[in-house]
């Protein structure tokens, strides 16, 4: 699906991807575009679900997530199911962050916080050990936070 938007569009998303706090003005003025203009265009783009969240990315250690995985599952069984079980399982979890289902040798890339060891080690438990569905994992201890973003390429 080719999307519809202009240069304005891209310039708006790409200001608000950086910075959501950003006023209307400033943003008005950076895309040569009316404050009126701008709100709805904002406005359009929230319904249509081109924005598609607007959140807040708290650092985890300034909420003693001092830890962060990342985590190759496979699963025993990938019946549509037993996906949407795995799927919601995993949306509900608080200390996941982001979850993707690949292509591969494994079937789903987690990545989550914890506090510390202990913790990580109980979030093992509920989400693999005690799944019967889940074959094995990997874990990779994040060293360093290099880039975080979830930021989208705006530019045609």
């Amino acid at each position: 699906m080719k999307s519809q938007l202009d240069n304005s569009d891209r310039i708006i998303l790409a200001l608000i991807q950086e910075d959501n706090t950003l006023g209307l003005e400033y943003i008005a003025s950076k895309c040569c575009l009316s404050v009126t203009s701008v709100q709805r265009r904002l406005k359009k783009m929230r319904k249509d679900k081109t924005i598609d969240k607007e959140i807040a990315v708290i650092n985890p250690a300034a909420v003693d997530q001092n830890m962060t995985f990342v985590i190759t599952v496979k699963l025993e069984r990938e019946r549509l199911d037993m996906l949407d079980a795995f799927r919601n399982m995993i949306r509900k979890d608080i200390q996941v962050q982001q979850c993707y289902y690949v292509t591969g040798e494994a079937d789903f890339i987690i990545i989550c916080t914890a506090r510390d060891m202990k913790d990580f080690e109980v979030l093992t438990h509920r989400l693999f050990f005690d799944n019967q569905n889940v074959r094995s994992f990997k874990t990779s201890v994040v060293m360093d936070r290099t880039k975080v973003g979830l930021s989208v390429l705006t530019n045609g």
